[in-house]
């Protein structure tokens, strides 16, 4: 038998973890339907939206049903590296955050404690794995990732790129947010579609003086369930007001947002995994 592609992969364990949570369901519905609706009155918690800026709103509203995000408990795809031609499957727990990437030459998971690699720190050869762990999650997830806790998004005076002035919005971070609260991101939305076509950032992870910025262009968006996600995402030096030279470009497919979560085992490092110090 052929050796089976990353995509192929990415859907089989899928499905094993939704077909393991939907027998668990099953199952439970052999309590007596008394219990259940006591259960259900008592412990359903009250939906909770977020507060959110009028045209932030609006921005997210151009990209779908946005609240999907909120009520999602998983979310995957696989993205491939056009520039080296490889591929990665990932898959997050949007509740806890918890993730893992599935490479051919590696393995990267956080189960909540901790991050680790397999099958060693050398098989996988970037500068670091707390960096990458989550990287194109965020890029990808953008803007409903905003809507995360201790995000502020707020319209912000536009911005001009490549001769073309755009409504721009600012995502900040409360201090203590995440691994880099110092990070920048301006949302420079397209004037007809209202989706975001530019996303202009600064990363402080490796240096937290750093002041300059680099574009990604957001390229080729494709429903997924209600929300749409852009099927190529390219990286660009920015020199002033100009994009400069191609960095990288990736583009992702396979994309799932469930309201069923994955089990937590699915995330549990493997024996002959190791923990990530950087």
């Amino acid at each position: 038998m052929g050796k089976l592609s990353p995509r192929s992969i990415h859907k089989i364990r899928l499905r094993e973890y939704i077909g393991v949570f939907k027998l668990h369901s099953m199952r439970s519905r052999i309590l007596p339907l008394l219990l259940a609706v006591i259960l259900f009155s008592c412990s359903s918690p009250e939906k909770q939206t977020p507060e959110l800026d009028p045209d932030f709103e609006k921005v997210l509203t151009a990209h779908g049903d946005w609240e999907k995000w909120i009520d999602a408990e998983s979310f995957s795809f696989t993205l491939f590296h056009e520039t080296n031609k490889t591929q990665e499957n990932h898959f997050i727990d949007l509740k806890s955050r918890k993730n893992r990437i599935d490479a051919e030459s590696f393995q990267i998971g956080n189960d909540g404690e901790k991050l680790w690699v397999s099958p060693n720190r050398e098989a996988y050869s970037g500068r670091s794995v707390r960096f990458y762990h989550n990287l194109y999650f965020y890029f990808f997830g953008i803007p409903y990732i905003f809507t995360d806790p201790g995000v502020q998004v707020e319209k912000v005076a536009n911005r001009t790129l490549n001769g073309i002035s755009y409504e721009t919005l600012q995502a900040s971070f409360e201090s203590g947010t995440g691994d880099s609260p110092d990070d920048i991101y301006y949302l420079l939305i397209h004037p007809e579609t209202q989706r975001l076509e530019w996303l202009l950032y600064k990363v402080t992870y490796f240096n937290p003086e750093n002041d300059s910025f680099n574009a990604l262009k957001y390229e080729d968006y494709r429903d997924a369930g209600g929300l749409v996600f852009p099927r190529i995402l390219t990286g660009y030096t920015l020199e002033g007001d100009s994009t400069g030279s191609i960095r990288y470009q990736v583009s992702f497919g396979d994309v799932l947002l469930q309201e069923e979560p994955l089990d937590k085992a699915f995330f549990e490092m493997p024996e002959n995994g190791v923990v990530a110090e950087d």
